[in-house]
């Protein structure tokens, strides 16, 4: 193969290196109007009253909007496929606000220095209303927070709002009582995850304009522009025919931007004042008022023989959507059924889950949407298991996990095309020397501990997203690449080109690929639930093919010979029969010659039946400090199972970064309340992400297999890189100490106080 597999460069490398306006706040008009937005100081409460009088009479405050000025209709902000499975359960602005920064008005302004001025004159009035705050006492409390009546579902989620119920659901395979019954050891454990911040470099921001035609141009840091098409369509109550969204380059998502923000105010406000208009949100309203990881109780009970056959596993999950549900009847059901067919040979498991609403922060999708906390709790509890029957923790794992061509259960009875997961639990072994090592070492003043877990994700979502993409022979013999899927910094721009050069036999810079723009770019759901490379990237594969044949039924006209004669080997259109060798340059002026020729394209989508898991093993090794509690991370290997790599680059630079943010997750982050709902960490001097200097060495590597579903044999490798940090490093530390933190993230004083929640 001459592109894929290769450390090809990406794109947009050299723009960005040098600087280049390339991100949404660069590229916004310079007569934007500025928007800035009035946020509730309650937790949950009624507004009574607005008086925004005096607010309205600074010189350059052009407009001051409430509650009375929107429209009634709610929706959802969530980045799904319609019908979205979330709740239709917000307004752009509402008379009931139900977290700390819910939006109470937006202003709007000539600059920047007027609407924060404003916004200190706006005087509300407010029924401070009580709030239920902790996740675990929302079910059938006596506060409710969507009372409202518009409140709709447009699926089955097992919704019951008035009893703050989002969603609720059960899977079950197997007799999971009597095999439990049956097992010579039984644990049970409750293990919780935060609120997680995606912290990405790019804060929320978009801009919008009246075209010439009256059309309203939303241009977004935005993982899905087709889907905040439709949400400003629904909230504004106006056709999608009216409303084009474009993106530019992201500064990074991580999920976040799955989820609609800030589109929705400038969409309104220009709309309303026909003016252009831009918002771009502080770093605090990021992390105060926009979504994170959804906060987590999962209890696990799992069964076993003295022998280490592992015979039932039963999960539940306390999910907390906070004040709206956004993604989550679907992130929660990942934390089953992407933790679960881990152990595939269990002759019962059960999974059951409730989904709550509570007076915080709206939670949405983050890199790895709900799988990385189910992992976290099923590693965990097959790290105690271990120990438990005193087994090597890996050896307890060769004895039970998945293997290839196996049907999976809890995977919503997929068959398992590819998996080398035993070669990659087996390769991280050789790299860390597990063998030669022991699971605690007294090292002076520290001792030292290994801990390891295995994960798996999916690549798409089987039966849903579509990849569409259009690929055009130009005059020149070069290619356009037309991709709806959104480039969030991840590389999807080159892989995708890498994946068309493969099939066309050209040079990756010969295909140049084009950016999401709703009224141009052929439909595509977006970069979420890897999907890209997997589904985008086989929609790749079959318009080349569709290309390659109509060029060659295009040069049997022009040059009279037949079909069955021809071939091209992505520099030349050749008939050996005829004596005909064209250029592939020749041949495209050729097409492009008015009535000699025709342009030529091929248009494709992809939706698949299936969503391949890609597998992964990872090994943590770190020191606590006897005195201090104090951990340090020594060495992380990791080993990949995601089938073909296409850019050994960009996978390798994925790995190290999903791995990263396990850490942080492990280690540093804790999204705490204030009794009054109000969050602490709001600036990243409180919400802590580790440094480079803080994560130690990370060693990936890979290990292949080939998935018949995927371009040229590839899967996904986003999301399944952020799974095994958090099992893996607490494993290493009960090792360590003797202590199991079952509460994230681990920290000296819980190690030095023995104690667990806080």
């Amino acid at each position: 193969m001459k592109a894929i597999n290769k450390p090809v460069v990406k794109k947009d490398a050299y723009a960005l290196l040098s600087g280049k306006p390339v991100y949404c706040d660069d590229l916004a008009l310079k007569d934007c109007l500025i928007i800035s937005l009035l946020r509730s100081p309650h937790a949950h409460a009624k507004i009574i009253d607005i008086d925004t009088r005096a607010a309205s009479r600074i010189p350059g405050v052009v407009a001051i909007y409430t509650y009375k000025d929107v429209a009634d209709s709610r929706f959802t902000l969530a980045g799904q496929s319609y019908p979205e499975p979330s709740p239709y359960d917000r307004k752009i602005l509402d008379e009931v606000v139900r977290y700390v920064g819910d939006e109470v008005a937006i202003v709007v302004g000539e600059d920047e220095r007027c609407v924060e001025k404003a916004k200190k004159l706006i005087k509300v009035q407010y029924e401070v209303l009580p709030a239920v705050l902790d996740f675990t006492k929302a079910i059938d409390h006596e506060v409710v927070v969507h009372a409202e009546d518009n409140y709709r579902t447009l699926c089955e989620i097992g919704n019951d709002r008035m009893r703050n119920i989002c969603a609720k659901g059960e899977s079950l395979v197997g007799d999971i009582e009597k095999e439990l019954q049956n097992c010579d050891v039984v644990l049970t454990r409750t293990y919780h995850t935060k609120a997680n911040a995606q912290a990405m470099m790019e804060t929320f921001r978009s801009f919008a304009y009246i075209d010439t035609y009256d059309r309203l141009n939303i241009v977004s840091s935005t993982q899905v522009p087709f889907h905040v098409r439709r949400m400003v369509s629904n909230a504004l109550e106006i056709p999608k025919s009216k409303i084009r969204v474009v993106k530019p380059r992201i500064g990074g998502g991580f999920g976040a931007k799955q989820t609609g923000c800030c589109e929705i105010f400038a969409a309104f406000v220009t709309w309303k004042l026909k003016r252009p208009s831009k918002i771009v949100y502080s770093r605090q309203e990021t992390f105060q008022a926009s979504n994170s990881r959804h906060e987590m109780q999962l209890t696990v009970t799992i069964g076993a023989s003295k022998q280490g056959d592992i015979y039932a596993i039963d999960l539940h999950t306390l999910s907390n959507t906070g004040a709206y549900g956004e993604h989550g009847p679907t992130t929660v059901n990942l934390s089953g059924h992407k933790s679960l067919p881990i152990y595939n040979h269990v002759k019962a498991s059960r999974f059951t889950y409730d989904v709550v609403y509570t007076n915080t922060m709206q939670a949405g999708a983050y890199r790895g949407y709900g799988a990385t906390q189910g992992i976290y709790a099923i590693e965990s509890a097959v790290n105690e298991l271990a120990d438990t029957l005193q087994m090597d923790p890996c050896e307890l794992r060769l004895k039970n996990m998945v293997q290839e061509d196996e049907v999976l259960t809890q995977y919503y009875n997929e068959y398992l095309n590819s998996c080398a997961l035993d070669r990659c639990l087996k390769k991280a072994m050789d790299m860390i020397g597990w063998k030669e090592k022991s699971l605690s070492r007294d090292m002076g003043d520290k001792v030292r501990g290994l801990g390891v877990a295995l994960a798996m994700q999916g690549s798409g979502i089987a039966n849903v997203d579509v990849g569409s993409v259009s690929i055009r022979l130009q005059d020149d013999g070069f290619y356009t690449l037309l991709i709806g899927a959104s480039d969030m910094g991840t590389g999807c721009d080159t892989i995708l080109a890498q994946i068309a050069a493969e099939c066309l036999e050209c040079d990756v810079d010969q295909v140049v690929t084009q950016g999401v723009d709703t009224d141009s770019s052929p439909y595509d759901t977006g970069s979420y639930a890897s999907s890209t490379t997997y589904v985008t990237g086989m929609a790749v594969v079959k318009a080349c093919a569709q290309l390659k044949q109509k060029m060659i039924a295009e040069a049997a006209v022009l040059y009279g010979i037949k079909e069955e004669h021809i071939t091209f080997d992505g520099e030349h259109i050749i008939s050996l029969e005829d004596d005909i060798k064209v250029s592939l340059k020749q041949f495209a002026y050729r097409c492009a010659a008015g009535g000699k020729g025709m342009m030529l394209s091929g248009e494709s989508s992809h939706v698949s039946p299936t969503s391949p898991p890609p597998f992964m093993a990872g090994i943590a090794e770190v020191d606590v400090d006897k005195m201090t509690g104090e951990i340090s991370l020594v060495d992380y290997v990791a080993v990949v199972d995601c089938g073909t790599v296409i850019n050994t680059n960009l996978a390798r630079v994925q790995a190290e970064g999903g791995i990263a943010q396990g850490i942080g997750m492990a280690l540093y982050e804790d999204v705490t309340y204030t009794p009054q709902g109000k969050m602490k960490n709001i600036s990243f001097l409180q919400h802590k992400i580790p440094t480079r200097l803080d994560v130690g060495t990370i060693r990936v590597d890979f290990e292949s297999s080939y998935e018949n579903n995927g371009p040229f044999g590839a899967k996904s490798i986003g999301e399944v890189v952020i799974n095994t940090p958090a099992p893996a490093i607490a494993s290493a530390v009960a090792h360590a100490t003797g202590f199991q933190v079952r509460t994230l993230p681990i920290t000296a004083e819980k190690i030095l106080l023995r104690q667990d929640e806080d």
